[in-house]
């Protein structure tokens, strides 16, 4: 299988300097060779910027940052650690996880950033799995010794392995080269329309987990490429998450939907005049939400991205000239990143498939699940998704489509309708075991005092009669969801009493 990669539309994106090698990937020319390459040139051209703030915690330049990432990598290499050998950590977000990760890298390790949402048999599999030599720890001392930084790290070299949390089966380690995060880096300087000259002024908010990809290559590495500034909030609360905006001078803001629904969106009475750009992903967004976002925030440019930890975070990217038009879209493929879709039904929906310098070289010690999602330089996403004109339309995961009577029922899809339905905080959309049709479609809501006929009501504006849940359940709880965010879809078919259909269409 080797597709043509599909129309890229409107070119809203920067695309100079990039160049198509033999395998067919387009590459960013003038990258720095590795992560420790580029930390040391902010480093040099900005030692004593801050670059990076732990809420209630220390405060660090880039001259500081570095010193103390170099006496971790002497600390490392002191214990025995080995270029190429791998470096656990299980420390919460702050200053020492940014500095054991870095201090790794400059070691010339590899870092395997552990979930720590994870139960303890995850993080064992992962330690074990890894094959970990050190593993950071909350609570022990970070390792030191002489500073050091290895100085010859190529694009190819191993950085780190980010293990998804998938919905089934186990964690599996994305292998993420020097290479895959410097890709990422650039990406997202210009999808997100950052001007390189503010990068000493820029103050980023951290307040997704660092240890995934969107926390670490979008946020922090961007930051620390750039020299801007990482304000990091150690775990999330929507009080702290405003105040932390306004006394730290946030002017980059990055998150999911629900955080700006429940934060930004609401007069809070305070100043957000200096936040110049909100970015969105990881959950459907709805339109009315978009709207409020722009009306508070009429300043700040919005934007949606989407990736995954085996793209090394950002794929695709919807501009703020767009994201209230296309509020349903997660945009345009990045301008190194080639997109085609593999097995297109009548309606124009196929298995998304991405190839580009950001993709990852395969899961690590997993041969057969390489060998089936990374197929002839594209990856395999299980996604379905529509592209028309360059937009691209994330439908719903392969093992999710709902076949209803022969007609396919994208639950993502109704998903996002139901994103901005009367009352409801949050949903998910399941097939539901028909004896007559196969499978119908069922939606379990979380909300209070939701008017179930109001919420069809609503749908039925939005999409096809055979596309609304037949099945709905209203529930107080939160949805069922693994340590990364994402639903349990199986949890909720096997464990949802679904009583009787609300309607017969």
């Amino acid at each position: 299988m080797s597709p043509d990669p599909l129309p890229r539309g409107p070119a809203p994106f920067d695309t100079s300097g990039l160049t198509r090698g033999a395998d067919g990937i387009a590459r960013y020319d003038g990258l720095a060779p590795s992560v420790v390459a580029m930390v040391r040139a902010s480093v040099e051209r900005h030692p004593d910027v801050e670059a990076l703030v732990e809420v209630g915690g220390e405060r660090l330049t880039y001259a500081e940052l570095w010193e103390r990432a170099a006496t971790v990598a002497g600390g490392l290499v002191a214990d025995g650690v080995d270029r190429g050998d791998r470096v656990a950590s299980l420390l919460p977000a702050g200053v020492d996880w940014v500095v054991g990760f870095l201090g790794t890298l400059l070691a010339g390790a590899v870092a395997v950033p552990v979930n720590t949402r994870f139960a303890p048999p995850e993080v064992e599999h992962v330690l074990a799995d890894s094959g970990a030599s050190v593993v950071l720890r909350p609570g022990a001392p970070l390792p030191s010794g002489h500073p050091q930084a290895l100085e010859d790290l190529v694009p190819g070299d191993l950085a780190a392995i980010f293990y998804t949390s998938g919905t089934t089966g186990r964690p599996k380690g994305a292998r993420t080269t020097h290479g895959n995060f410097l890709a990422n880096v650039e990406t997202a300087i210009r999808v997100i329309g950052i001007d390189r000259a503010e990068g000493p002024t820029l103050r980023n908010l951290v307040s997704v987990p660092l240890f995934h990809v969107t926390g670490c290559n979008s946020q922090l590495l961007v930051q620390l490429g750039l020299g801007g500034t990482t304000v990091v909030l150690p775990a999330f609360d929507g009080a702290a998450f405003v105040s932390t905006i306004v006394d730290e001078r946030i002017d980059t803001l990055v998150s999911v939907p629900a955080i700006y629904g429940l934060t930004l969106a609401r007069d809070l009475g305070v100043d957000l005049s200096h936040v110049r750009r909100v970015t969105y992903g990881g959950a459907p967004i709805a339109p009315a939400l978009v709207r409020r976002l722009a009306e508070r925030l009429p300043q700040a440019r919005l934007g949606n991205g989407f990736g995954l930890t085996e793209t090394s975070s950002i794929s695709t990217f919807l501009p703020h000239e767009w994201a209230a038009e296309h509020a349903d879209s997660v945009g345009f493929a990045a301008p190194v990143v080639d997109l085609a879709l593999d097995d297109v039904d009548d309606a124009g929906v196929g298995e998304l498939l991405i190839r580009g310098p950001n993709v990852v070289d395969g899961y690590w010690a997993a041969p057969d699940a390489t060998a089936s999602t990374f197929v002839d330089g594209w990856l395999r996403t299980g996604d379905l998704a529509r592209i028309d004109d360059g937009l691209v339309r994330v439908v719903d995961r392969a093992k999710d489509v709902i076949n209803r009577g022969g007609e396919n029922v994208y639950s993502v899809e109704v998903e996002n309708a139901l994103a901005g339905a009367p009352g409801v905080a949050d949903a998910a959309v399941v097939g539901v075991p028909d004896d007559v049709m196969g499978e119908k479609v069922g939606a379990v809501l979380v909300g209070a005092g939701i008017d179930v006929d109001a919420v069809l009501a609503h749908l039925a504006t939005q999409l096809a009669d055979f596309k609304l849940p037949q099945y709905v359940v209203v529930t107080s709880e939160p949805l069922p969801r693994n340590p990364g965010g994402k639903l349990l879809k199986r949890a909720l078919r096997d464990g949802t009493q679904w009583g009787q259909p609300v309607h017969g269409k």
